[in-house]
């Protein structure tokens, strides 16, 4: 099963789950409207530790919520690598400067501010996705944002479709097994194959796709007024508790910055 189709990675009762999900997007966009245009490494480091804190609280199945975050990782690494090395931010000690590449404190320094801006701005939307379930953000995002149900609820078919593309996938590799279709070491049959292999998944997912439409129609997933909702989530307190603390963080860790002089504006 795709790991982005796993089911929820946080214990049902913990108090992230149990927030609404239009709360964790909205406190998610708070932070990456406060750390976008900063460029500094004091600001995004104290949210992060903010963040951390709220992610122990979490109750989150660490192995799962991990292997989510493995592309993260592998994205951080690679900008911290071409920061260090490329940045134009040459000042403070040097310590090695051949040719293009240039590392001293200045980059040092460069390379921290990105990492942490990164992970403090890409955090919040992992663990908001990884606490919620896909019904009810559908059911969020129709309630609270009005976006359309067709389209909304039809994202969502898609997205419950997903482990069983991934199922046809194997089906489709194990049947082509059977009937002695190998590709054995040759790179351009193994291409073939492959292609093929995409062409019948795509025919098998259309055809998917076209019953689970005629479906959804005949239900009434439609754009008809006055629709309501069978599972309405109103926002409770603590909600607005959260999006409070989530401004009050990202403007103190603002106003931290600016008192020690380091906050700097990303474009100048």
């Amino acid at each position: 099963m795709s790991v982005l189709a796993e089911p929820i990675v946080t214990d049902p009762n913990a108090p992230v789950t149990r927030l609404n999900p239009v709360t964790k997007i909205v406190a998610a966009f708070v932070i990456l409207a406060g750390l976008l245009l900063t460029a500094d490494a004091v600001t995004p480091a104290l949210v992060l530790g903010a963040e951390l804190v709220a992610i122990a609280a979490a109750g989150l199945r660490w192995r799962t919520f991990l292997r989510r975050l493995v592309l993260l990782f592998v994205t951080v690494a690679g900008l911290a690598v071409s920061t260090l090395l490329f940045t134009d931010q040459t000042g403070g000690t040097v310590w090695l400067s051949a040719g293009p590449l240039h590392l001293s404190s200045q980059s040092l320094l460069a390379a921290v501010s990105v990492v942490t801006r990164v992970l403090a701005i890409a955090l919040p939307g992992i663990v908001a996705f990884a606490s919620t379930d896909p019904t009810e953000f559908a059911d969020a995002l129709v309630q609270h944002f009005r976006t359309p149900p067709r389209f909304t609820f039809g994202a969502l078919a898609a997205f419950r479709l997903l482990p069983v593309l991934g199922d046809e996938w194997r089906t489709l590799l194990l049947a082509r097994r059977a009937r002695g279709l190998d590709a054995g070491r040759s790179p351009v049959r193994r291409a073939r194959l492959f292609a093929s292999g995409v062409f019948a998944l795509l025919v098998v997912a259309i055809r998917r796709g076209v019953r689970l439409a005629t479906a959804m129609e005949s239900r009434g997933f439609t754009d008809r007024p006055g629709r309501t909702l069978a599972r309405p989530r109103p926002l409770r307190r603590a909600d607005w508790v959260v999006v409070a603390g989530t401004v009050a963080v990202v403007a103190g860790a603002t106003a931290v910055s600016l008192a020690l002089g380091t906050w700097r504006f990303l474009f100048w």
